[in-house]
């Protein structure tokens, strides 16, 4: 697999399941033996816990975006920095919804192997968001 195809792969899921909110697609893209390696607390370092993830974010962030700013790669891993921009309108991490549009930086390396998603080691500007979040 070329490396252009294993971006694309990553780029699908940050158009298609982080911001399109497409769960099928997250099944289509992430291998059932997915490892994350850095999870979120109180989240499994699985696949259901990832999907788990992705579902409080667009529960909280209908209409969060996810702008990729840069992508590379070396070998099977893909790193993207990404911008997430949304309007709280659900609760978050206990947080009610306050109406306001918020953003936050993360970092991503994804492996991907056969076409599928398998390893994700992450970075996320969470103190930003909280921040942002609690500034109401």
């Amino acid at each position: 697999m070329t490396l252009q195809i294993e971006k694309a792969i990553v780029r699908r899921l940050v158009d298609e399941v982080q911001t399109g909110g497409d769960f099928a697609v997250f099944d289509e893209l992430m291998d059932p033996a997915f490892v994350d390696h850095t999870p979120a607390p109180g989240f499994p370092p699985t696949r259901d816990g990832a999907r788990h993830l992705y579902q409080v974010f667009r529960n909280a962030f209908p209409d969060m975006v996810a702008t990729i700013e840069f992508q590379t790669g070396e070998g099977d891993l893909v790193t993207t920095r990404k911008t997430y921009k949304g309007t709280h309108q659900g609760e978050f991490l206990g947080v009610p919804a306050i109406g306001r549009t918020v953003h936050f930086d993360v970092i991503d390396v994804l492996r991907v192997r056969d076409g599928r998603i398998t390893d994700h080691w992450g970075v996320m500007n969470i103190a930003s968001l909280m921040q942002q979040l609690s500034a109401a």
